[in-house]
């Protein structure tokens, strides 16, 4: 192999290793906070709905403090719910401005998710395509070639 090819070589592969696993990586951590804030509405959600489904005005419940040491408390109004909106800040709400903000912040998720999962495809299709070219510069076969039809 000449030189010019072993150049082309080493920069596909350094694209590959340094540029888009990374992305693909950070991309991919990127999502699966979405999911996991997704859950985590998605629980407050039913937790907001069961308290309205029975009733409930006060409750009693176990807190965990960290390190798996649990407290027990107790919420004597459970009409308002305070709501971790970002950075930190916590917003008083009533139950049913909980939900309206639970259902907005979902709409804003399926967007920012749809969003992360183009990226993602984009990335893999470079990567695939960096492999076609390597591919291409080693004159190795197709790994799926296309079938032929045979009539």
């Amino acid at each position: 192999m000449d030189e010019v090819h072993q150049k082309q070589l080493q920069t596909l592969e350094e694209i590959i290793d340094r540029d888009l696993k990374q992305k693909l990586v950070q991309s991919t951590a990127s999502r699966d906070k979405i999911f996991e804030e997704q859950k985590t509405l998605s629980d407050l959600r039913k937790n907001i709905e069961t308290l309205e489904k029975n009733g409930v005005t006060s409750l009693k419940t176990m807190v965990n403090l960290g390190s798996e040491v649990y407290m027990q408390a107790e919420v004597p109004d459970t009409q308002r719910v305070f709501v971790d909106v970002g950075l930190g800040f916590y917003v008083e709400f009533t139950r049913q401005e909980a939900l309206d903000y639970i259902s907005q912040r979902e709409e804003s998720l399926k967007k920012q998710l749809k969003e992360i999962t183009g990226v993602i495809a984009k990335i893999k299709g470079h990567i695939k395509l960096a492999h076609y070219q390597i591919q291409q510069i080693l004159n190795l076969p197709e790994e799926n070639p296309t079938p032929q039809r045979v009539f």
